[in-house]
This record gives C-alpha cells, structure tokens and sequence, in this order.
C-alpha cells in the first residue's frame, strides 16, 4: 500500500513544528526519517498515525484521505507502534496482542477461532509464540517490543508506522527487531507491508531502510537511498558531526565514522 504524506504542517502554541512536509513511501517500501533531536520526526508520525491532526496537509493510502476514514477503517489499513507506550499492561501476551484484533471485530464481540489464529501467527512471525502465557509485565525490553509488534501485525495492517522502535533496546535486539519489520517489507505482492519508521541511529538507518528522509527544523532537507543520502556536508550541516563513510566489508552497504567538528 503506497503512503502519501502531502504537504503536512503542524503549528502549535504559534511555532511551526512541521512545514510543508511531503514523503512517499511506495508499497512494499522501508521508508526510514531521520534528523536531529526535536527536527520533527515524532510530530510528522503521530499525523500519519492520527494521533494528532495537522494544521495543513493530508495522508493518503492509496489515493484515500486517511484523515476521511473511520478510526475502525483506519486502523484495518494501518498499525503503530508509538515512541512512548504504557508498558505496565497487567495482562498476558496473548491478551496483549489480542488487542491488535479489536479492529475486526464488532462491539462486545468474542475473540474468534479466526482472531485467535491471526494472533497466533503475529507471535510467531516475531518469534514470541513461547511467551504466549507470560505476563506482560515480566518481559525483557526485546520481548516486549516483538510483542507489541506482533499485536500491530494482528492488525493485518498494510502500513505499519513505528517511532524510534529500537529505543532502550540493546544491540542484538535492536539487529533482531529491524531485521523482523525488513523481512515483513520485504514480502511478496500479497504480504509485504509499507513500513514507515523514524530512527536514530544513522548506521541502522543506513542498513536496513530502502530509502531515508532527512527532516531538520521541520522540513525535509534531502531523501533518497541511504548511500546518496548520507553524505558528509549534509551530516555537518544537519547533525554538527564530521562523518567518515566506509563500506561493510560484506554487505557493501555504506557505514559510518563519526567525531566532533573542529
């Protein structure tokens, strides 16, 4: 499902957060938004994902105004997994992801035979079906963040936005957690989601996503694949850093070096 950000701004309290932003994301696609603390990222997904509405600007999925669906409509086409997100669920894993159903279903509805087997494909796809009985509260922060995707896969989304995923993760889950959403984009015609996430961490950016946007101040600076992307002037002058480039030695993809500028 292709995913059209146009023209998007958002002005709160009289400062402009967000200016005339626009970002494609063709379907199938691991669309990545970088830039410095406070350059926007956040502010621009929770529009996509309708927890804030813009000042100007619209999101489409396929042609569709998002912002004319209903939430139930909405939340059938599109799944997120916010920055910050109440943990402290005194539920199970199972009922967790169960959650992610709740778009299907009709008010008061049960979980269904159908429900239950969506659920149970969304653990194992993020390879959390053994932690189907644990309680939510008792899972490392790796766990629990494949959990909460698998409830955003329960969705059966075709867009999937996630805000800064691989926070407060260490480095094998944060390798373990954008491997999974690669894999998820990078299904077939009939499986393969759009996935929209802001990241920090340049070098993950780097080697997972198809094609970055670099937002600073609140407007897109530059975007296209990540080795056109990165290049060393527009990370002194977006970031404050001088950045060496140097290749993986096996996957070819660019990487990078930094230090302070003089």
């Amino acid at each position: 499902m292709r995913v059209d950000v146009e023209d998007l701004s958002v002005e709160i309290a009289g400062a402009k957060l967000v200016r005339d932003v626009t970002v494609r994301a063709g379907s199938g696609r691991l669309v990545g938004l970088v830039g410095p603390n406070g350059s926007g990222k956040s502010t621009l997904l929770r529009c996509v994902y309708r927890a804030l509405r813009p000042t100007a600007g619209t999101v489409r999925l396929d042609g569709d105004d998002l912002y004319a669906m209903t939430p139930r409509e909405g939340a059938r086409r599109l799944a997120a997994l916010p920055q910050e997100v109440v943990t402290e669920f005194a539920f199970t894993v199972a009922e967790v992801v169960a959650m992610g159903r709740l778009p299907h279903q009709k008010a008061a509805a049960r979980t269904s035979a159908s429900d239950r087997e969506q659920c149970a494909l969304a653990l194992k796809r993020v390879g959390a079906e053994h932690l189907v009985d644990r309680t939510f509260q008792t899972l490392s922060g790796g766990e629990k963040q494949r959990v909460l995707i698998a409830r955003a896969l329960a969705q059966e989304p075709r867009v999937l936005v996630l805000d800064e995923p691989t926070n407060h993760l260490d480095i094998a889950q944060q390798l373990e957690v954008l491997s999974l959403v690669r894999d998820r984009a990078a299904g077939d015609a009939a499986d393969g989601m759009t996935v929209l996430t802001a990241l920090h961490d340049l070098n993950l950016a780097a080697a997972y996503c198809d094609e970055l946007y670099v937002i600073a101040r609140g407007a897109i600076v530059a975007s296209g694949p990540p080795g056109e992307v990165l290049g060393e002037e527009l990370l002194a002058d977006v970031f404050g850093v001088r950045a060496h480039r140097v290749t993986h030695p096996e996957s070819g993809s660019v990487r990078l070096l930094f230090d302070r500028l003089p």
